[in-house]
């Protein structure tokens, strides 16, 4: 009998008629003659009251005392999620992270999975009954309570599903599935019904908010085929996994965007060897992300250098910055919220030359001004004024017609 993990987000289950509704689709699951095991988020909004109230109490909650107060949140949603599949007649167990044994590494609030056990839902299993996972939570080699970091119910089903060699994972949210751009900035935007791990990777980094990076990362590390499917119909939805090359391949999948990104610049930065490695280990020793960096050109011993960090790693990041200037005797630091990325992703791209050039030509029309610019074989991402974001993601849409099901040769 093959394993389903099926995996609800918080608009999924936002009130008791959506989590009947789940009920009843995780039922229909089990009747279709599968193992069932369901990962479920926080209801909508709950986490966001939590840090409300965690803030009003203390600007400065402790890391470790916000994942004590987080993971609350997935446990209202699997014990009323049981009861309602046991008020439909099946029998249903919850479980929390640390029953389960999702055991993480220290980084409280954005801890990473070293291990799964799952022994309790293998059990669970064997004897009949659907399994009910706290998404989002698990807990150190010391017996602390961790969180994952927004969107890490998506990594606890897939890290599940990997653990488990479930057929398939199926991660159900509020949209259809993944898409060409994002639904709310282009009207009548294509869906893609076919996704490869590389380009979701890149997608989910670029500002998808579809899927967490670090869940397409732990799919693609351990062969678990995702689809992406809405919640509220019975649609398709999209696959993502290791895509068959076609003699007819889309150059360019999807635009995406980011609006939840700074830019830190440190100036009169002495350029020798050491510099970069010193500010950037500091960096990442407070589990800071960084993504895009320019170094400039040393002018008489002297350079700047520029990195962006998502929004909510800003504050820590220039206090780290901040902290280095006299050390490193820089002239200064200024950071920048006003901006934002956008990205073309597309596997076809890594063939094709001209693309890097069409996509500045098509924001020089724009007149949109280009801050920054990092590229890999499959993306080019462009950090940009915040305020014309939108416009730049529905001029490149258009532009490569990604409304179409194939572009033309550049």
């Amino acid at each position: 009998m093959s394993i389903i993990v099926q995996k609800y987000g918080g608009t999924s289950v936002a009130d008791t008629m959506h989590i009947q509704n789940v009920a009843r689709r995780i039922i229909a699951t089990k009747q279709a003659g599968h193992q069932v095991v369901v990962v479920v988020s926080a209801i909508s909004g709950t986490t966001d009251d939590l840090v409300k109230m965690a803030y009003e109490l203390n600007p400065c909650p402790a890391e470790r005392e916000m994942d004590m107060l987080l993971a609350t949140g997935e446990q209202i949603s699997i014990a009323l999620l049981s009861m309602a599949i046991a008020g439909q007649g099946h029998d249903a167990i919850s479980f929390t992270g640390a029953q389960v044994g999702i055991e993480t590494d220290r980084s409280h609030t954005k801890a990473r999975i070293v291990n799964v056990k799952a022994a309790r839902l293998e059990e669970a299993l064997t004897q009949g009954k659907i399994a009910i996972e706290a998404g989002f939570q698990g807990v150190t080699d010391s017996s602390d309570i961790t969180t994952l970091g927004r969107g890490g119910s998506d990594t606890t089903a897939t890290a599940i599903a990997a653990k488990l060699g479930a057929e398939l994972c199926e991660i159900y949210t509020d949209v259809a599935g993944v898409y060409a751009a994002d639904p709310r900035v282009v009207a009548g935007v294509r869906q893609l019904k076919r996704v490869s791990y590389d380009e979701m990777l890149e997608m989910a980094a670029t500002g998808a908010k579809v899927l967490q990076l670090r869940a397409v990362e732990y799919a693609r590390n351990h062969g678990v085929r995702i689809a992406v499917k809405s919640s509220f119909d019975d649609s398709e939805g999209t696959l993502i996994g290791e895509v068959e090359e076609t003699m007819e391949k889309a150059i360019v999948s999807a635009v995406t965007h980011d609006a939840d990104e700074s830019k830190i610049t440190i100036f009169g930065v002495p350029d020798h060897p050491g510099i970069a490695a010193t500010v950037f280990r500091e960096l990442a020793d407070e589990h800071i992300n960084v993504d895009m960096i320019i170094q400039n050109v040393s002018e008489d011993g002297i350079t700047d250098i520029s990195f962006t960090v998502p929004g909510e790693d800003l504050v820590r990041g220039r206090a780290v910055v901040d902290g280095l200037v006299g050390t490193l005797e820089a002239r200064g630091s200024a950071c920048d919220e006003r901006i934002a990325k956008v990205s073309l992703v597309g596997a076809g791209m890594k063939s094709h030359p001209g693309i890097a050039a069409k996509m500045f030509e098509i924001l020089a029309e724009e007149k949109i001004n280009i801050d920054m610019i990092s590229t890999s074989s499959i993306k080019i991402s462009c950090v940009i004024s915040e305020d014309e974001v939108e416009r730049a993601v529905r001029a490149l849409y258009n532009g490569f017609g990604l409304g179409q099901e194939f572009q033309a040769k550049e």
